[in-house]
């Protein structure tokens, strides 16, 4: 599994034009899975993203959670995060899991990160999302399972 996470002031996911997600301070993450994740991953990982001391403390130190700060989350499937670009110009998607066993992964990990934040919001699996952000620092985190555990 592998997560993008961005520290956003704000950030929204609209689908059609219509906004189906938005939060304010917090974090915006882009979730892809492979076919050899499990839901054991998918709650380590979301655990430990939860758990990130990356926002500031009174010092400007960044010292405090997610929680610590009462942020909020926009969970995004993204797929392409597992695009393979070694071989010719146009990725291949063959690492990325199927999408029945990929949305149940996704759907896990949006429960689970209720665990961590009252506002919990996400896109919409398999859909044309348009996603804005204001990333806050530029703060961003790349969370990769296999470098993890």
């Amino acid at each position: 599994m592998k997560m993008v996470v961005q520290r956003v002031k704000e950030a929204r996911v609209t689908v059609d034009g219509q906004v189906i997600g938005s939060i304010g301070t917090g974090f915006l993450v882009l979730a892809g899975t492979t076919s050899e994740d499990t839901e054991e991953i998918v709650d380590k990982m979301v655990d430990k993203m939860c758990k990130l001391r990356i926002f500031p403390d009174s010092q400007g130190k960044t010292n405090l959670s997610l929680k610590d700060v009462g942020g909020e989350l926009l969970v995004v499937s993204q797929f392409t995060l597992y695009g393979d670009c070694k071989k010719g110009n146009r990725p291949s998607f063959i690492k990325a899991g199927s999408p029945d066993k990929a949305k149940k992964l996704y759907e896990r990990a949006v429960d689970r990160c209720r665990l961590y934040a009252d506002k919990v919001e996400q896109g919409m699996f398999g859909a044309d999302m348009k996603v804005s952000l204001i990333n806050d620092g530029p703060f961003t985190i790349v969370l990769d399972s296999e470098e993890l555990f």
